[in-house]
């Protein structure tokens, strides 16, 4: 008799990739609306790699990289947006906004920080595994 009816090795387990997908979503809320400069990046983080990952483990994308550097430009996208909404023309004005920002202006800034660190990760895990190819 089976210890564990019903149960065999031909079926997947579950997947950590939703609760990931919560908590990264959660630390993401809290960072940008608090203006948590470092748990707001890290949520986007969290946020980007688990959708990533857990398009890469359903079949919806090839491969995780380009999904996560695709996310990170659009994570880079928003927050330059909401940058440039707040920021006036001046160039001098915008070295000022940036080194001491308001509420809008730092959580725009983190969230085209994060952005902008996931596009890299994207690029560079891809160059990597173009060139471990042919390893």
């Amino acid at each position: 008799m089976e210890e564990q009816p019903g149960l065999s090795d031909q079926y997947r387990t579950a997947s950590p990739w939703p609760l990931l997908v919560a908590v990264g979503f959660a630390l993401t809320e809290v960072g940008v609306f608090l203006g948590l400069f470092p748990i707001a990046v890290g949520g986007v983080l969290l946020l980007g790699g688990s959708v990533a990952g857990i398009l890469g483990e359903s079949g919806y994308a090839r491969r995780p990289w380009r999904t996560l550097a695709l996310l990170g430009a659009a994570f880079f996208a928003l927050g330059g947006a909401l940058v440039a909404t707040q920021v006036p023309g001046s160039s001098v004005s915008l070295f000022e906004t940036v080194a001491d920002p308001n509420g809008v202006v730092g959580r725009g800034l983190a969230v085209a920080v994060a952005g902008a660190m996931l596009v890299a990760a994207g690029l560079v895990s891809q160059a990597v595994g173009r060139t471990g190819q042919g390893i």
